[in-house]
């Protein structure tokens, strides 16, 4: 269900923190919409100015709801995916890190709903591109019956490559990230072996999972992001494999092959 945020956007735009009054019933147990909005700012989330108010009336003007909505029902269909609330909203501009990472667009995906944050982009496939690699997330999260909060190091890291590799089949490689390639099979393997390894149990609780998944401090961008896509790749070499048994396979089985 694409939910008309653009309705909010309309009456509410200088007013994010009542638009997030809006989403209260879908963050059980948070009760300041200021949580759900300061948490959403981190994947992009617009912040009121003129500049963003520009991106929210030419998303509109270019239907970006309804072109969504296509998409959304052409994965729901092929993936046999649920029915979830897809949230849309402007990104801000001025993130220049999401912005350079993810061309103009951003998401974050949950087990039970969606959120999109984009700018007017010309190429639809950019947009469907972001689309696949969140909505693959929903149905690989659903499919595995297990509470997010619980995934450790090594399942966040097979959860976004398996969504980056649906990008490559669905839209073409053009169209993952660069991230993807940024990273050589030599210098992945060697942060495998020097760093990760031994970490890969931890949970999403502890500090080291997001240092190292999206790679902060001193290690690479996104590192945790690449190793997944490396991972995937060999599987995918070495193994029969489908798109909806992607939603399925254990993290586990995804290193057992390995050549690291």
């Amino acid at each position: 269900m694409i939910v008309r945020t653009d309705k909010w956007l309309e009456n509410e735009f200088n007013n994010p923190k009542k638009i997030c009054e809006n989403l209260l019933e879908h963050f059980p147990g948070v009760d300041d919409p200021k949580k759900i909005y300061n948490y959403l700012k981190n994947f992009g989330m617009y912040k009121p100015d003129r500049r963003t108010k520009k991106i929210y009336e030419q998303l509109k003007v270019k239907g970006f709801w309804k072109l969504i909505e296509r998409i959304f029902t052409k994965y729901k269909k092929k993936w046999n995916g649920p029915d979830i609330p897809i949230f849309i909203f402007p990104m801000d501009e001025s993130n220049a890190r999401l912005m350079r990472e993810g061309k103009g667009k951003s998401g974050v995906s949950f087990m039970d709903k969606m959120f999109l944050f984009l700018t007017p982009v010309e190429d639809e496939k950019e947009i469907e591109a972001l689309f696949v690699h969140e909505y693959h997330h929903v149905c690989r999260m659903q499919a595995q019956k297990r509470n997010p909060e619980e995934y450790t190091l090594l399942d966040s890291i097979i959860l976004e490559g398996l969504a980056e590799h649906a990008v490559a089949d669905h839209c073409g490689k053009k169209y993952t990230g660069e991230w993807s390639r940024r990273y050589s099979t030599k210098s992945l393997a060697e942060y495998w072996k020097k760093d990760i390894s031994e970490k890969l149990s931890i949970n999403r609780n502890d500090v080291l999972h997001d240092q190292i998944l999206f790679g902060l401090g001193s290690r690479p961008r996104l590192l945790g992001y690449a190793l997944g896509y490396e991972i995937v790749k060999q599987y995918k070499q070495r193994e029969n494999f489908t798109e909806k048994t992607s939603f399925i396979i254990p993290s586990t089985e995804f290193t057992k092959l390995l050549k690291f």
